[in-house]
């Protein structure tokens, strides 16, 4: 499988394995999580998405389990993660209210918890997951370069960041900024015109994509988009998931789309949109349906 390179030490695989549903799958045990991991590495997925609030801040411990039972299956892998968000769950529970968290104090204790909880001694990826209003760009970013300093994080990144906050962010920071990951599919094509991409783009930094196939809105959804991808997944041999996915692939923007499934066999079809071939009018033909009209 073609790797996307963040820096000299990280490449991540190009499609990535999400896991904010983990915690929701009737099977947590350290065995089930493996054979989800393991269902990746047969297609050369390595990357494994995570983030601390994932399961009310349980999803990091439950995939630390399945390392902690199989030693060496953690080195077969980059793990992503995210820090940042403070809801009144878990170990949050005390918070009056949802907020963000961009303080030296925070992210510390957030990648403390988190390498402590992954059973790891280092995090490949470390994305801001919000942007945070009350953020002071210079104290979050002296301490994300700090952490890959010490090596317990190797690359740094961003999450739901637009333009301007990307660029405050890095303003105060020596170390790149790796990716940032946004919603991006056929449900939300709006990042293909609104700058988001177009920003990256012209940095040359991989666009990491969350709900890739719309929250599965379009695996069910009807339509004329539904029967687009419909009759491509039929004319080359796959599924309407394989499709939707291709067309992110298909894009120069070096996308890396982020699939989440507790589904073992739905995991182990995630490679079928290598498969797919989406040229640009075919491209053009799914985007034309995905925005309801043809392009101006």
């Amino acid at each position: 499988m073609k790797r996307i390179e963040l820096n000299a030490e990280v490449s991540l695989s190009r499609l990535v394995y999400g896991m904010w549903r983990i915690g929701d799958d009737a099977d947590t045990s350290p065995a089930h999580v493996q054979a989800k991991i393991e269902a990746c590495l047969a297609q050369g997925i390595t990357a494994i998405d995570q983030a601390d609030i994932y399961g009310g801040y349980t999803a990091e411990a439950i995939l630390g389990g399945a390392f902690r039972a199989s030693p060496g299956l953690r080195d077969k892998l980059e793990i992503v993660t995210k820090c940042g968000i403070v809801a009144p769950a878990g170990r949050h529970a005390a918070a009056r209210v949802k907020h963000y968290d961009t303080s030296a104090g925070h992210i510390n204790a957030s990648v403390e918890t988190s390498l402590r909880d992954l059973a790891t001694d280092r995090i490949d990826l470390l994305l801001i997951h919000r942007p945070d209003p009350f953020m002071d760009a210079e104290e979050t970013g002296a301490t994300l370069d700090a952490l890959v300093k010490s090596g317990k994080v190797r690359a740094v990144g961003v999450s739901n960041f637009r333009p301007w906050d990307f660029a405050l962010l890095q303003s105060a920071m020596s170390t790149p900024l790796s990716t940032n990951q946004i919603e991006l599919s056929l449900s939300a094509a709006d990042a293909f015109t609104n700058g988001d991409l177009a920003f990256l783009q012209e940095r040359k930094r991989p666009v990491m994509a969350w709900s890739p196939l719309g929250g599965g809105s379009l695996l069910t959804r009807g339509g004329a988009l539904a029967a687009g991808l419909a009759r491509i997944a039929a004319e080359q041999g796959v599924d309407v998931a394989a499709v939707a996915v291709a067309w992110l692939l298909a894009h120069p923007a070096a996308i890396l789309p982020v699939l989440g499934t507790n589904n073992l066999q739905r995991i182990a079809a995630i490679s079928d949109a290598n498969k797919v071939l989406i040229d640009r009018q075919t491209w053009f033909e799914l985007y034309s349906l995905a925005i309801g009209h043809e392009v101006p």
